[in-house]
């Protein structure tokens, strides 16, 4: 065909007609997506798809009006309506581009008056949310002494604490806050991470008996300095400094404070400077999570409370590090029980304290498996300070354990809100969404988890958990292979090459994981007979497990692993003497 009569074909076809018009029409549409969308606050990749689909739409109409005539009768086909000498009129081609074209103009103009007077309130509005959060980032220890960090870092906590008292005031956790201990991070980049508007830092500088603090509040936005404010004081009223620097920070930010008898009594301080000092270094090392600083954590805090017999908090923090120690060693029956009566001593000294109740909660449920009482504490220490990431995140740990996934999930994403780097919350998000059958989820959460803490212990146990949910034996031991904790590497390469397929390695691994871990990982070990649908093993090994006390036992109910066991009257009985809801 010449190319004169091809374009001259073009224009029989009303191939020009319907670009033109599909133009406009398209056009048309954009605009009343870019105006209206907005309006109900639809995500931006809808606007986005819509343009998309208008482009890819061009080439086809193109094609379609070259194919086939609009006649009288209907559509046909080109060479048919030729034929018959049937043809579309023109007209309607153009009162299609004039009517799409007077819309368009008219939405384009409407669009930028309406965008012109909504920008100021959306401005104050995204400028009035942040400026309700904040994140206390570590107090830089200037004393030239190493041995004074515990004290900036115990400042910090305490401010973080005194500020979670607010009304209305987003406090960012210690976990997320903490991990900008070395920050070269810009302001901007740092509240962006974290999620607040203002940020509270500053330098402690000891020397002798006297203390030099200047904290700074600074918009997150721009790096702009809001106010500044320097502290000399004698060490003996580091209290009042406190509190002196909280309140000056809440009126700065004009959040009304809690009056006394609203507040909590978070972290009700000794008075004897030196208990305090103590529990400061009691509680540097505790934050370390692992059983050497554990051990240490119990000697200061012992000191803490030798100063000052009624010190609540440090008995709180005492009897959680006993339990840990307990778990981490085997010594159950020497630990656990200092955990439960440093727990009870710290709930009858300080009725009012968080901490006290979540500790005691932690004890009835975990180690005395009495979950009721537990429960019950743990919703005591929530109601006690609501913004605790603790305490959300052990609320959200023990109500999965009890079947109730959806509240489980909502404590857990709540925690992480409060707390958005802490691997603890994280790695228990994970969970919940694992539990919840949200694999792609579970799967994100866990590898951002695993990312903040690469070296911790079970980091891409959720990983390989989902990996073998979906029959993926590959991925499983991909990420078995990346686990840093060679028990719980045992643990996932016996899943991970049994679901691939090669029950050699599978045996192999089945094997050491029993030589090295029968005291520690049972319930893992039952997992695994589990998925390889040996159930009377599985159930021996739960058996061993319970027997253990092994605090594993207690994901019975919810497990996804053991779903091939729980038609078995066994698993009914084993979940009836645990005192755990019967499976739906």
């Amino acid at each position: 065909m010449k190319t004169d009569n091809f374009f001259a074909e073009l224009k029989r076809r009303n191939v020009y007609k319907v670009a033109v018009a599909y133009a406009v029409v398209g056009w048309l549409v954009i605009q009343v997506s870019s105006t209206i969308l907005p309006t109900f606050h639809a995500p931006e990749w809808l606007a986005q798809t819509l343009v998309a689909l208008v482009a890819l739409g061009f080439p086809i109409a193109l094609v379609v009006a070259w194919a086939f005539e609009a006649t009288p009768e209907g559509i046909k086909r080109t060479e048919v309506a030729d034929a018959a000498r049937e043809h579309s009129r023109g007209k309607v081609w153009i009162y299609v581009v004039i009517v799409g074209a007077l819309l368009s103009i008219g939405l384009f103009f409407l669009g930028r008056y309406t965008a012109g007077n909504a920008t100021p309130r959306h401005s104050a509005a995204a400028t009035a949310a942040p400026q309700k959060s904040i994140a206390v980032l570590p107090m830089l220890n200037e004393s030239g002494d190493p041995r004074d960090e515990y004290f900036s870092d115990g400042l910090s906590e305490e401010l973080i604490a005194a500020l979670a008292q607010i009304k209305e005031l987003k406090v960012i956790g210690r976990s997320s806050s903490f991990r900008f201990k070395e920050r070269k991070e810009e302001s901007k980049t740092i509240g962006e991470k974290l999620g607040v508007g203002t940020l509270l830092e500053g330098t402690v500088r000891k020397q002798g008996e006297r203390v030099r603090i200047v904290a700074e509040l600074i918009n997150a936005g721009d790096g702009v300095e809001l106010w500044t404010r320097t502290f000399d004081r004698e060490l003996k009223d580091i209290f009042a400094v406190q509190e002196e620097i909280a309140a000056a920070v809440a009126s700065s930010l004009k959040v009304t404070l809690l009056g006394s008898d609203e507040r909590s009594s978070t972290k009700p301080a000794t008075r004897n400077t030196e208990a305090h000092n103590a529990y400061l270094q009691g509680h540097f090392h505790f934050q370390r999570r692992n059983l050497e600083d554990f051990r240490k954590a119990v000697s200061f805090f012992d000191e803490a409370i030798r100063l000052d017999p009624d010190y609540a908090l440090a008995y709180a923090e005492r009897s959680e590090a006993w339990s840990f120690i307990g778990d981490l060693t085997g010594q159950r029956a020497t630990a656990w029980p200092k955990a439960k009566s440093d727990a009870e001593n710290a709930v009858a000294i300080a009725p009012e304290l968080a901490e006290a109740h979540a500790a005691l909660g932690w004890v009835r449920f975990f180690i005395d498996w009495k979950f009721a009482e537990g429960l019950s504490e743990l919703k005591r220490a929530k109601e006690l300070s609501p913004a605790n990431p603790t305490a959300n995140d052990l609320l959200a740990r023990v109500i999965v354990y009890l079947g109730q996934v959806d509240e489980a999930e909502r404590h857990a994403r709540h925690a992480v809100e409060l707390d958005p780097l802490s691997v603890t919350a994280q790695v228990n998000l994970g969970r919940v969404l694992f539990v919840a059958g949200k694999l792609d989820e579970a799967d994100a959460v866990a590898r951002k988890a695993a990312e903040l803490q690469p070296a911790a212990a079970g980091n891409h146990r959720y990983q390989v958990h989902v990996a073998v949910e979906r029959g993926d034996g590959e991925t499983a031991l991909r990420e078995a292979e990346l686990e840093p904790d060679e028990g719980y590497r045992r643990f996932e390469l016996a899943l991970a090459h049994y679901v691939r397929g090669d029950r050699a390695a599978a045996d192999a691994a089945l094997a050491d994981l029993i030589a090295n871990g029968r005291d520690q990982l049972a319930y893992q070990i039952a997992e695994v007979y589990a998925v390889r649908g040996e159930k009377d093993k599985a159930f021996e090994w739960l058996q061993i497990s319970f027997d253990n006390h092994d605090t594993g036992t207690l994901t019975l109910l919810i497990d996804p692993l053991l779903r091939g066991l729980r038609d078995d009257p066994r698993y009914k009985n084993l979940l009836a003497k645990l005192g755990l809801p019967a499976a739906s």
